[in-house]
This record gives C-alpha cells, sequence and structure tokens, in this order.
C-alpha cells in the first residue's frame, strides 16, 4: 500500500492508491505434454520410474524382464508392446479385467458421456449415476444386501466395511477376527486385519483385532465363544495373495450359523474373487449363504475406472449411519460415485451379463482346471497342486529342492526357503521372454502362479497357455535355472 500526499490550498492530507491487481505470470515449469509421454521410450522411461517412483521394485521387474517393455496399447485378451509383438494376459491385472482390456461397449459408454459433458462431480447434488449403480448392485446381491457406498479402491471400500461392522457391533464389542494368509488392503485401518509381515512393516497398526487360521471353523467358534468383546470377522471368500486358497462349502454354513450364534457381524472380501471371478457373481453364492456386508472393486471399472463399492444388509447399515446425527460420520468422498466411474461399472455389470461371462468364467475355468491338472500329472516332480475357482487359479510349485534329482535334494533342501518364489519367478519371467504370455503371482507362498485372465477368456487362450507352461516344463529344471540365468546377464 503506497501513500501519496496531495497538496490543498487549505489542507494537506494523505491519499491510499491501491496495488495494481495484475500478478506477475509464474514461469511453467518443465511439463511433460500427454504427447510426450507416450513417446518415452524405455530407456526413459526406466530412468523416470528410477528416480520417482519406486527404485526398489526396478530390481524385481528386471528380475522378471518387465522392464523391457513398453506397452503401446490393449485389447481383450492382449497387450501389444513396441515391437508389435501381442502378449496373451493371463495377470489380468490381479482380476481387475473382467471384460478384458478395452472393451468396446465401455469405451462407447465412456465416449458418449464425455461428448455429452456430462457431469462428475456430484457430492452437492443427489448422482442419477451413483444412484443407479446402487440400484443395480442391490438387484444383483443376494438377500437384504442393498445398502452401497462407492470408493475408488479396494482398501476404501474394505475400511468401510470395517469401520461399518464395528459400529454395527457396539463399543462393547470393538474386537476383528482375521485370518492369516489375509490380504484386505494396505491402508491403516485395513492393514491391521492383513496378515503379511512385508506390508505390515513396523507400522503402528489397530490392535483390537484376533487372528485364525484360515477356514479353521473350530479355532472362529473357540475364538467366539471365549471372548464377547469379538464383533466382526473378516475374510476373503477366496483367498487370493495367500495362493487362491478355498474353504469348503460346510465351513461357510457352519461360520453363517456361528456369526448368527453369536450376533457377530461377518464380512465377505470379495474384491478380488468377486464381479464373476469365481463363476458366480459373488464366490459365496457358491455355497447358498449371504454375509452382512461385502465388498467389490478391481473388475467393478471394467478395466477403465477405479471404482469400487460396500454392500451391506440395510438393518446393518441403519444401525451404524441410519440418524441424521450419524449419517456423514462415514459418507462418500470426493470421487466416490464420480460420474464417469459409476456409469463405466453401471456398463461393466450389463457386460457381464449380456455377453454370458460369469457363465464363460465358471465353464472356461473348469477347462483350465482340468487342462493344469493334466500338466500336474505328467510334471508331479515340478507341480505341486492345482486349486482355484472359475478364473481365479493357483498353480503351485514344489520347493525347489523337490524338483532336483535325488542325490542334490539333501544338499539343496537347507535353501528352500531362501529359494521360495524362485522356480515361480523364472517360469513366469520364462513364459513372457520365450511364449509371449504373462502371468502373475502370490504376496505370501511365493510358490504359487496366480492365474486372473479376462472373463472373456476363450478354450483357445487356455490351450496357448498349456502349450506354453508344457514347452517349458518339458525342458527340465535345470534347462529353466540355466536359461533364466541367460536371460538376466544379456
Amino acid at each position: 500500500m503506497t501513500l501519496v500526499t496531495k497538496p490543498d490550498t487549505a489542507h494537506s492530507h494523505a491519499v491510499t492508491v491501491a496495488p495494481a491487481m495484475t500478478s506477475a505470470k509464474l514461469a511453467k515449469p518443465n511439463l511433460m505434454s500427454v504427447e510426450q509421454a507416450k513417446g518415452l521410450d524405455v530407456a526413459k522411461m526406466t530412468d523416470l520410474f528410477k528416480a520417482h517412483l519406486n527404485p526398489g521394485q526396478l530390481h524385481f521387474m528386471k528380475l522378471l524382464g518387465f522392464h523391457k517393455i513398453k506397452i503401446e496399447r490393449a485389447e481383450g485378451m492382449h497387450y501389444i508392446d513396441q515391437n508389435g509383438r501381442k502378449i496373451l494376459d493371463f495377470f489380468g491385472g490381479f482380476g481387475s479385467l473382467a471384460l478384458g482390456h478395452n472393451h468396446p461397449r465401455v469405451l462407447e459408454a465412456r465416449k458418449k458421456f464425455q461428448d455429452e459433458k456430462r457431469h462428475e462431480i456430484g457430492i452437492a447434488f443427489m448422482s442419477q449415476y451413483a444412484s443407479a449403480l446402487a440400484y443395480n448392485l442391490a438387484q444383483i446381491s443376494p438377500g437384504d444386501l442393498d445398502m452401497v457406498f462407492f470408493g475408488s479402491s479396494g482398501s476404501e471400500a474394505m475400511e468401510a466395511a470395517v469401520k461399518l461392522a464395528e459400529r454395527a457391533a457396539g463399543p462393547a464389542r470393538p474386537k476383528i477376527v482375521y485370518a492369516e494368509n489375509s490380504f484386505h488392503g494396505k491402508t491403516k485401518g485395513v492393514l491391521s486385519v492383513t496378515d503379511g509381515a512385508l506390508y505390515r512393516g513396523e507400522f503402528k497398526l489397530t490392535e483390537n483385532t484376533v487372528r485364525v487360521p484360515f477356514g479353521d471353523i473350530n479355532a472362529i467358534e473357540n475364538a467366539f465363544r471365549s471372548d464377547p468383546a469379538i464383533g466382526a470377522i473378516v475374510l476373503e471368500t477366496i483367498q487370493g495373495g495367500g495362493g487362491i486358497n478355498k474353504a469348503p462349502a460346510a465351513f461357510w454354513h457352519k461360520l453363517r450359523a456361528l456369526c448368527d450364534q453369536y450376533g457377530v457381524i461377518w464380512v465377505a472380501d470379495e474384491v478380488q474373487c468377486g464381479v464373476g471371478r469365481s463363476g458366480r457373481f459373488y464366490a459365496f453364492e457358491h455355497y447358498d449363504v449371504v454375509p452382512d456386508i461385502t465388498a467389490v472393486a478391481k473388475s467393478l471399472g471394467g478395466g477403465k475406472a477405479a471404482m469400487a463399492a460396500m454392500i451391506a444388509r440395510r438393518d446393518v447399515y441403519m444401525k451404524a449411519y441410519g440418524t441424521p446425527k450419524t449419517a456423514m460420520i462415514h459418507a462418500m468422498a470426493t470421487f466416490g460415485g464420480i460420474g464417469e466411474g459409476c456409469i463405466t461399472a453401471i456398463e461393466t455389470l450389463n457386460v457381464l451379463y449380456d455377453e454370458g461371462l460369469i457363465e464363460n468364467s465358471a465353464d472356461t475355468g473348469a477347462y483350465l482346471l482340468a487342462r493344469l491338472e493334466e500338466l500336474q500329472a505328467k510334471y508331479p516332480k515340478i507341480i505341486k497342486e492345482v486349486r482355484g475357482q472359475g478364473l481365479m487359479v493357483g498353480l503351485e510349485f514344489h520347493d525347489f529342492s523337490q524338483t532336483l534329482p535325488m542325490v542334490l535334494r539333501p544338499v539343496v533342501s537347507v535353501l528352500d526357503d531362501k529359494l521360495k518364489g524362485s522356480l515361480s519367478g523364472f517360469v513366469g519371467a520364462l513364459l513372457l521372454r520365450d511364449y509371449d504370455v504373462l502371468v502373475a503371482f502370490t504376496e505370501y507362498n511365493r510358490n504359487v502362479v496366480r492365474l486372473l485372465p479376462p472373463l472373456t477368456c476363450s478354450r483357445a487362450d487356455v490351450d496357448v497357455l498349456i502349450a506354453a507352461l508344457d514347452s517349458l516344463l518339458g525342458r527340465g529344471i535345470v534347462s529353466i535355472v540355466k536359461d533364466f540365468v541367460k536371460s538376466q546377464v544379456k
């Protein structure tokens, strides 16, 4: 503010003059454009990843050969790299690509939404898109699962589920049961019920938890009986990160009965195994039981949007958030129910049923399991077990020492723990390098190759995978190791 003295014949007085309202133009940082990002080569991508994203992760990407590949586009069951090579996708974004890559109906729905300049952020008003998607999920969900909360990730949906369960259970029953080898997310709340030392690290987590073996109904019953402070139990219906683990039908029937008997709220995590992956929309539907709360994500976004949902029984939801005083305790965040995400999910759900993809998951999944069992019979010293449901399948290898000639086993067996995951890593890397097939792995049982292809997967796609595995395993363990080592020194 500047003071200016203006002369006057009678008086002199100070006059204030406002400063100029225009600010100096900000210098634009050295930003990349979209086209420049598209044009990055592999070497520059690697430099930027190492400098700004996760240099430690780059180590594992190099081991698997991922660092040599730049994906230019993707369609259906395939990625296409910088050299025009088509890579068959049995990884499936950890189960987030039920419709495959860039399904035409999803692309068209999103393009129309954009062309018509419809609203994205509807937090100040009711959203017709969020309302319609919530209705659709209620129509799909069995029993009285009909109250919906939207988020952007599985972790967010599971956070909402755990918070809802704790509030509905009441302050006298804050304890939550979870399972060994579980994975429910990496945010701090659900990290407390995620059974992974790597992810839990040294974070200070909530202590109101009780850990039990997965699928052990006696341990659960003992916990419920001995600790009246237990108000909820959180379980994946099929454990993904644990190595594609299932519990028998009798377990789920007994669990439902125990929860009813002791008044415990059952939260079913269907983030990975839901949205049709198991051959039913929800994996728990195979057992003719209904949880109190469930959560889906990943494939709900049709491979084009980050979408997640918690779906709860109305009485449970209303107990926690059913009054004006409590309604906003855990209301949707800014991007919960975002317009384009919701219409993408609406179209995804319609495509699932219109194109019979849930039935295809059941049929093609059964074919995949049968073909893998043939390989297990052919290579019993390499393949320990094949298991799964629908297009959520695990291929478990023996510990490394057990795959070697008998004379070498005693020497190598002392290293089995350190070598755990090495064979699955060798196989995954060579499948990609030599056969153009991409597979996934699991967090806890590192001997397991995880197969989560799009639900559009055909028997012909399965045959390509089986032929590649047969050819690779037919080399023998010694040759596989040598071939992998050669790939690392080139």
